[in-house]
């Protein structure tokens, strides 16, 4: 009895106790609701403490990439899966329909970043891949200029070196012998006669050397047999007779090739066309030399687009002094091109310079011809180039801050001389983008701060509280599923803005959430191509134009937007990583196509292997389209190996 009361007495005093516990940690949460928020301990930054501060007066929860969002609680958003961020009303911000004032608390949580817009010449890289060829202009056809019968070749296969004046076969011709007497007889009788110059032009028009004419008349014999000799030094690339042929006039016999200097040819992407010039120097690499680089000059830009692979043909002129390089050869280039104003090429090395458009390497610094085909020099200008005037350098941005939508390019600036940081929405008109800065035609100055981390916050903010935005022009509150791609957004002849490049590591960590998706797509089902999305979002993260591309995917209402423009940008841009470093992928990769995708423009994309399943119409035409090549395999895809489906 008394073990009974003891142990109730002691359950009492617990309970006690631990009431009294809880009912000091409420009071102490109502009566100093500041504690903490002015003592910061070692090792908490401001940006928690703003946070913390936010968290505690906030009642609604949304996403920074998706405002329509709103939820009583933290959690992550349903669309992208992105943390949530409390809605903070700031006051004092009604300073115009595209402005908004935050406090600094307000500002360190959304980690908003200011860079100042600068007049310089930003530098882009263009790779471009293509094969190593001959010089058409150094290849020599040696025909026959007189009827012969072939009694013996020197050179009997193709490849063989061979130097200026060697011999190339020995001949049988009575019309020869026939000439031979005709100079003789001439040159007895008068060595300086008409009759015997034109007796030795003959001879010299049959493609006999100087050398073999003066033979003919220090022996004073004729003979029924003859050599032939190379006219030229280089390879010999293609032999037409075997011996004991009997030839006629004008037929072929050898092609020899100086292999001195080769070309080049290149694929240029269209989207990179405004970054070339004539004279352009082109860095190279091979595989048969790693690590090793090689250059030559852009001699040849074609004026007609490849209808077929969206390409420009770009021919440049290499040195090959010592026969390294081959024909043949598959080669990578990039072209380094600092940006001047009205898209010309900042080049001070070629001002006041006059270069041959024939051979760019002939460059001088006054008016003549070309050293090598006579042709007429050309100023630098003329190209495109532009040389050393301040004046020239164009207004640039980072390209993180750039908002894209349709025809509007928008940039958050910083509004000097406030209180509070205060921004303003302001339309610009941009130019070609070089690396990772902008070109600004219009719209900003030098000196000006835009913001280049959080924009898409404050473009949410404005949308929340109804005032004009990069997406809602017009206000009114939010644009349900809105996109804030820097890069998604339709041009104005409504193709899509190529996404920037991706380095071989993001694209080959990417590339198997896209291959589901494409799965998905050709499937027709939605919930798996969000479930890829999602997963590609996993490896890319939440900021930057890919991961705005798959915010504006993920907040498509039905799978034909996710499919367009979405999933054909996605494509393209792993596309050109895979071309431009194959070794960095394994396994075999399909490039297909589908010409009726897109409003019959077409559009490319990536299997890992046949039979061939349409992204862009799923079961409505799952086996359109064709396949055009192996993006992994050594050779670039060869467009008339793809077959039709």
């Amino acid at each position: 009895m008394n073990f009974e009361m003891k142990q109730r007495k002691s359950l009492t005093i617990t309970a006690a106790a631990i009431g009294s516990l809880i009912i000091g940690l409420v009071a102490g949460r109502y009566l100093f609701p500041a504690a903490g928020s002015h003592d910061h301990p070692a090792g908490t930054k401001a940006t928690d403490t703003a946070s913390g501060e936010a968290a505690t007066q906030a009642t609604i929860w949304t996403c920074s990439m998706h405002p329509q969002i709103r939820q009583p609680e933290p959690g992550q958003c349903p669309i992208c899966g992105m943390d949530l961020i409390p809605l903070v009303e700031d006051g004092g911000n009604d300073l115009g329909p595209r402005t908004l004032s935050m406090s600094e608390s307000s500002r360190a949580l959304a980690r908003i970043q200011t860079s100042p817009v600068e007049k310089d010449y930003p530098v882009a890289t263009v790779r471009i891949v293509g094969r190593l060829d001959i010089d058409e202009t150094r290849e020599q056809s040696l025909s026959a200029r007189f009827p012969a019968r072939i009694d013996r070749l020197y050179v009997n296969f193709n490849g063989i070196k061979v130097e200026k004046g060697e011999h190339l076969a020995e001949v049988y011709s009575p019309e020869l012998l026939t000439a031979q007497r005709e100079l003789i007889t001439a040159y007895r009788n008068d060595p300086d006669s008409a009759i015997t110059q034109a007796a030795r032009e003959k001879l010299r028009l049959w493609d006999l050397l100087p050398e073999q004419i003066e033979g003919i008349l220090e022996s004073g014999k004729a003979t029924d047999r003859f050599e032939l000799r190379a006219p030229t030094g280089g390879v010999v690339v293609s032999k037409n007779v075997k011996e004991g042929d009997y030839v006629k006039t004008g037929q072929p016999l050898f092609s020899i090739v100086d292999l001195g200097v080769l070309w080049l040819n290149l694929e240029a992407y269209e989207s990179d066309l405004q970054m070339l010039r004539y004279g352009q120097p082109v860095d190279f690499t091979v595989e048969a030399y790693p690590g090793e680089t090689f250059s030559g000059k852009i001699a040849f830009i074609d004026p007609e687009l490849d209808p077929k692979t969206r390409t420009i043909p770009v021919r440049v002129n290499i040195p090959n002094p010592d026969g390294r390089l081959k024909p043949g050869m598959f080669a990578r280039g990039e072209v380094k091109v600092r940006i001047a104003e009205g898209g010309k090429i900042f080049a001070p090395e070629l001002a006041g310079k006059w270069i041959s458009p024939m051979h760019p390497e002939i460059i001088k610094d006054h008016p003549g011809t070309c050293d090598i085909c006579g042709m007429p020099l050309v100023p630098a200008e003329s190209l495109g180039m532009v040389g050393d005037k301040e004046e020239a350098a164009p207004i640039t941005v980072p390209a993180s801050a750039v908002l894209r939508t349709g025809k509007r390019a928008v940039v958050y600036v910083r509004v000097p001389d406030t209180e509070r940081p205060t921004y303003e929405g302001r339309e610009i008109r941009i130019g070609p983008r070089a690396g990772d800065r902008y070109v600004v035609v219009e719209g900003l100055q030098p000196g000006e701060e835009v913001v280049t981390n959080g924009a898409f916050k404050i473009d949410s903010a404005l949308q929340i509280q109804a005032k004009p935005s990069m997406m809602n022009p017009e206000g009114g509150g939010p644009a349900p599923g809105h996109n804030h791609g820097s890069q998604s957004s339709t041009t104005d002849s409504g193709h899509q803005a190529a996404l920037p490049a991706l380095d071989p590591e993001t694209a080959a960590a990417i590339l198997p959430s896209y291959l589901e998706l494409q799965a998905a797509l050709a499937g027709d089902n939605l919930e798996d191509a969000q479930a890829a999305l999602r997963s590609m979002m996993g490896k890319t993260g939440h900021s930057g134009p890919l991961p705005d591309l798959i915010h504006s995917m993920l907040a498509a209402q039905d799978i034909a937007g996710v499919r367009l423009p979405g999933f054909e940008q996605i494509s393209s841009v792993l596309i050109r990583s895979i071309q431009e470093n194959p070794d960095a992928f394994g396994g075999q990769l399909l490039l297909m196509h589908c010409p009726m995708a897109d409003d019959n423009r077409g559009a490319d994309w990536i299997q890992s292997g046949e039979p061939l399943q349409n992204p862009y119409f799923g079961s409505m035409m799952l086996t359109c389209g064709e396949i055009r090549g192996d993006l992994t395999a050594t050779d670039t895809p060869d467009e008339d190996a793809g077959h039709a489906h």
